[in-house]
């Protein structure tokens, strides 16, 4: 089930945040469970309703597939991080794809040398967006920090060291985040020796990049498939999986893309993995990518992400849930 809708976004909210990155903060240890309760109980998104049209189809600065998306919900742009042409996949070149939310391409800024590009964030700032985005990638190709961005049209940016950009969380190899404009705060997924777990911060410490202990701070639950994306509303995160139509990218049933809800204040999957079947007849159709927001209206979504089309010349397809239980 499909329809097109337009996209006003909340004007509440406006994050402001100062200029440049610091020395990295003080790290926190890795051990310390969840607090019961420690985040206020929200509604979740049902993940057995349909999903509905943002755009499909539509084309982005380079030939390559998205990794994930994020919006500014305050200057109302889309940000889509695409391979970079040209680029190994371990070199962590990304580019930065602005657009509006009729899918448009607007401009691009390339990041060289910042990593996978699974999640990152936009935060208004004034009239521009500042990204937070890993940076200093590994031989992997994943980025070992975060940093704070201007987004600066059609230039390149080479990445900041790790010592010149932000790891909050002592012992982490690797970083992402993702951010909740509704509920104002930012969910950081990251690696150590003993796997993936997941902190979430208030926003207010990035915009005062000032860390501190996360609200919450868990082991990500196992959870079958190609991780794709994640998100956060309220008291639940949002995780991404799947893989592209197998062969030559032809629909092929209703694929295998998933997404889970896991309750933050416990680490436990609440619903899923549940089957989406949004875009299910685009060719190629890999997930990638998820965000959340909410509308002028006060509708909130959650988006899902897929890189479609053919082989060099992928497109980006956004879909959305909105119904809340």
């Amino acid at each position: 089930m499909n329809r097109t809708a337009g996209l006003p976004l909340s004007r509440r909210g406006l994050i402001r945040t100062g200029a440049g990155a610091s020395l990295a903060a003080l790290g926190l240890g890795l051990g310390a469970p969840s607090a019961s309760a420690a985040v206020s109980a929200t509604k979740r998104f049902d993940l057995t309703q349909p999903s509905y049209d943002l755009f499909r189809d539509k084309d982005t600065h380079g030939p390559r597939v998205q990794q994930s998306f994020a919006f500014d919900w305050v200057n109302k742009f889309l940000y889509v991080a695409t391979k970079r042409d040209g680029s190994s996949e371990s070199a962590g070149d990304l580019c930065i794809n602005k657009m509006d939310f009729d899918g448009n391409y607007l401009s691009y800024m390339h990041l060289d040398g910042f990593g996978h590009g699974v999640a990152f964030a936009a935060l208004p700032d004034g009239s521009g967006t500042e990204l937070w985005i890993e940076c200093a990638t590994n031989t992997n190709g994943y980025g070992t920090a975060l940093a704070p961005i201007r987004y600066t049209p059609n230039t390149t940016l080479g990445s900041p060291a790790a010592s010149a950009a932000f790891q909050p969380i002592s012992g982490a190899s690797e970083y992402t985040c993702s951010v909740d404009p509704v509920y104002q705060r930012m969910i950081v997924r990251y690696h150590t020796s003993a796997g993936k777990r997941i902190a979430v911060y208030p926003l207010s410490a990035f915009q005062n990049r000032t860390f501190g202990t996360p609200l919450v701070d868990f082991k990500q639950p196992a959870i079958a498939g190609t991780a794709q994306g994640y998100a956060l509303y309220g008291s639940y995160m949002y995780f991404l999986t799947g893989d592209a139509y197998p062969g030559d990218g032809t629909p092929t049933g209703d694929g295998n893309t998933y997404v889970t809800s896991i309750d933050i204040n416990t680490g436990t999957v609440t619903q899923g993995p549940v089957l989406t079947k949004a875009g299910s007849t685009l060719h190629f159709r890999e997930p990638e990518g998820l965000a959340v927001y909410r509308t002028d209206a006060g509708e909130a979504r959650l988006f899902i992400g897929f890189a479609t089309g053919y082989e060099g010349d992928r497109r980006s397809s956004i879909f959305y849930k909105n119904a809340l239980v």
